[in-house]
């Protein structure tokens, strides 16, 4: 989305909560963008215009900005549905590249064939869409507006790595948007490693199950890559989830990232 003023391309636009317009960092202020309630904003003496912070982890941004809280009920638009439903046939085709790739060129104890490439491709896009609809959900039961979209790049990205040795998942974003406190900053940030987490010891007592088949060699691999991306997302630096549930409440950073690192080298052995 473009700022209103300098028309600068913004990911993360700033919404001035009195006009309603849609700015960069630069304009985000009622008095840098000439905001036709500049009289009203100065009366406000008592309330603040708080600048939103973002991060993004593995797949995810998040925008906490100045927005009225709303009833906590999970509702999703025509446009959230078009975005997620490209974002998944991207990942998708992540997942079948991956095995295409593992048959080609190695790396794997099993040979892929079509019905498991079929199925990780499926449960790989599952975990992903679940850390999404996690953080969206814990979102909007605290009242704040939060939907996935597409990021330009991150589509870019995502399907030129269909064809390469490495694979790039990371589509778009959820956006969410309000005034959360520190509880709720924490609660939202880590619902969706925690999901994964859950997810992957999920899939590690289905493969245990099935192993040595090939089915439960594979459903290790998709337990590795729920224990990664939990490990992953909470690394407590720059933009990460881990960043801001490390900030306000430490303790709860570790009861999940620790066991999302244990589990993802245990998953790595087998794979």
């Amino acid at each position: 989305m473009k700022c209103q003023v300098c028309n600068q391309e913004t990911l993360l636009p700033f919404r001035c909560p009195f006009c309603g317009g849609q700015f960069c960092s630069a304009h985000r202020l009622p008095e840098n963008h000439a905001c036709p309630r500049i009289d009203f904003a100065r009366a406000q003496t008592q309330e603040q215009v708080i600048t939103p912070q973002a991060y993004n982890s593995y797949q995810y941004s998040y925008a906490f900005g100045q927005q009225p809280k709303r009833e906590g009920r999970i509702s999703f638009s025509s446009k959230e549905i078009r975005n997620v439903t490209v974002a998944a046939l991207l990942v998708i085709g992540i997942g079948f590249s991956i095995g295409l790739y593992g048959n080609y060129f190695g790396g794997f104890n099993f040979t892929w064939t079509w019905s498991l490439m079929a199925v990780f491709a499926f449960l790989m896009t599952a975990s992903f869409l679940l850390h999404e609809f996690m953080h969206k959900v814990t979102a909007q039961r605290n009242g704040l507006w939060a939907e996935f979209r597409l990021t330009t790049w991150g589509v870019v990205l995502t399907f030129i790595s269909i064809f390469l040795p490495f694979r790039i998942i990371s589509p778009g974003a959820m956006m969410i948007s309000g005034s959360p406190n520190s509880d709720e900053i924490v609660e939202i940030s880590i619902a969706g490693p925690l999901t994964n987490l859950i997810l992957a010891f999920v899939f590690l007592g289905l493969a245990f199950a099935l192993y040595p088949s090939a089915w439960g060699l594979m459903l290790f691999f998709v337990a590795y890559i729920n224990a990664w991306m939990a490990a992953f997302n909470l690394i407590p630096i720059g933009i990460l989830d881990g960043a801001k549930v490390f900030a306000f409440n430490k303790k709860i950073w570790a009861l999940v990232f620790i066991p999302s690192v244990i589990l993802a080298v245990i998953t790595f052995i087998y794979v």
